[in-house]
């Protein structure tokens, strides 16, 4: 008789946590056994957690992900109890189930088992329910993608298919093309849609091909009315992956069926991918987020306040605002870390900042140990040529552009005086300065391209 135990549970929903959630909170409020599922009986969920504010914050954020995790795993959800468990606690040890009872308890279920591959068969869509376009913040740094989107929702497999959306880390990437699967399964409940990172689509392929399985492996994907892919830059150097997809997505969009794929790049500048399917991706155009202005992350940040039932000042806003100009991920970070403490201690968010009691440097928040040298090393390295060069006389083009992106990041990320950077790209005049830095900022309104290349090294230069 096979055995289950909420071991064995709570295993899978860990696992489907990890997918769904970020790196930061999963290691935050999940790994290192910070929190465990006790027991499941009678649909009522027991959850152990070490302290009040683990048991504020799981409830708060992550309460419908773990119910829908459960639910996924054949366990009926009446409530979700969250209990404060610290070493002084006696744990009862929780009863084995055998599959029999389990049937008995939640009906006809499948052996209860962690996922041997990145696939993960027991959501049907992959995607994240808490991603909705009415959560969505739209700025001036989304607002044309934003509109592609509402266009695909009001009409599928059309105008733009594929959809094919761009930019850097921590942009809203994967928040837009989930809201789109969520809108549309809102809309049409019988479509087959399937989210899925590019890496667990190439994890799929290759168990396919070992199990020499690929007629399950291509039926997967004929019975779809929707695929999303997520992260396509991570398909680099994997060739018999970018053949097989080129076959599923011609196969999708003669039938027309709607294809959504995310990259931090455009194709054509991923190495190794083939010009053939970096053509076929973009045809109906590539639309990017851009970093949000200081107005827009205000504006996102009042919005998840709002949408959270939080009070927070408007200067507290202002100041996380101020503070991150990296990417939508660091801001929310940062906010994340404020209300936390403010929750803890029982003060407002605004008296959390002006007591210090958050550190401003660290991932997530604009770096402040960034140094000039850092920043040239790192502009250099990018653009293939030597700091010295960078910081020498020559008027070659590329390292001319390079010269002026250092100047730019100096003075936006570093918030250095125009002599100062002078000083350390080797230049004469300051006003030298000044007009490289207008010239990049005026350039990124209409190359794209640069665009993305400044927003890489800041994204980099924030990690």
């Amino acid at each position: 008789m096979e055995v289950v135990t909420v071991f064995d549970v709570w295993n899978n929903v860990l696992a489907e946590l990890e997918q769904k959630i970020s790196p930061e909170n999963y290691a935050t409020f999940f790994a290192q056994a910070k929190t465990n599922l006790i027991s499941t009986d009678d649909g009522i969920i027991t959850i152990s957690v070490p302290n009040v504010f683990m048991r504020v914050n799981v409830r708060k954020k992550f309460d419908s992900l773990i119910r829908t995790a459960l639910a996924a795993n054949n366990v009926e959800v009446k409530s979700t109890n969250y209990v404060v468990v610290n070493a002084a606690t006696k744990i009862k040890k929780p009863r084995e189930v055998s599959l029999s009872e389990l049937k008995n308890r939640v009906g006809t279920v499948e052996k209860i088992r962690v996922p041997t591959s990145n696939f993960n068969p027991t959501l049907l869509t992959g995607l994240n329910s808490n991603f909705t376009m009415d959560n969505f913040v739209v700025g001036t740094n989304n607002e044309l993608a934003v509109a592609v989107a509402k266009n695909i929702i009001e009409n599928p497999g059309e105008k733009y298919n594929p959809f094919f959306l761009y930019g850097g880390p921590g942009l809203g990437k994967t928040h837009l093309v989930e809201a789109i699967g969520n809108e549309l399964l809102k809309r049409n409940p019988k479509l087959k849609i399937l989210y899925t990172p590019i890496n667990h689509f190439y994890t799929d392929f290759i168990n396919a091909v070992r199990k020499g399985d690929m007629e399950s492996f291509h039926r997967r994907f004929q019975k779809l009315d929707v695929l999303i892919i997520d992260d396509f830059q991570f398909i680099v150097g994997k060739e018999k992956s970018q053949e097989e997809f080129f076959n599923i997505f011609n196969d999708m969009h003669q039938a027309n069926k709607q294809v959504i794929i995310t990259s931090d790049r455009l194709p054509s500048q991923i190495k190794t991918v083939d010009e053939r399917l970096a053509s076929r991706l973009t045809m109906t155009g590539a639309f990017d987020l851009q970093y949000p202005t200081f107005e827009d992350r205000c504006a996102i940040l009042h919005a998840k306040a709002e949408f959270e039932g939080i009070e927070i000042e408007d200067k507290a806003i202002e100041y996380i605002a101020k503070n991150v100009e990296t990417n939508i991920r660091d801001l929310q970070s940062l906010y994340g870390k404020i209300v936390a403490f403010s929750e803890l201690k029982g003060i407002s968010p605004l008296a959390v900042i002006q007591d210090g009691m958050i550190p401003t440097s660290g991932a997530g928040v604009k770096n402040r140990n960034l140094t000039p040298k850092i920043v040239i090393n790192k502009v250099a390295s990018f653009f293939d040529i030597t700091a010295e060069e960078m910081c020498g006389r020559s008027r070659i083009s590329n390292i001319k552009t390079a010269r002026q992106v250092g100047m730019f990041i100096m003075s936006k990320d570093l918030q250095m005086s125009t002599p100062k950077i002078a000083l350390e790209v080797g230049v004469k005049d300051h006003t030298t300065v000044m007009h490289g830095i207008k010239k990049i900022e005026s350039d990124m309104k209409i190359n794209f391209v640069l665009r993305d290349q400044v927003n890489e090294i800041r994204g980099q230069l924030s990690e």
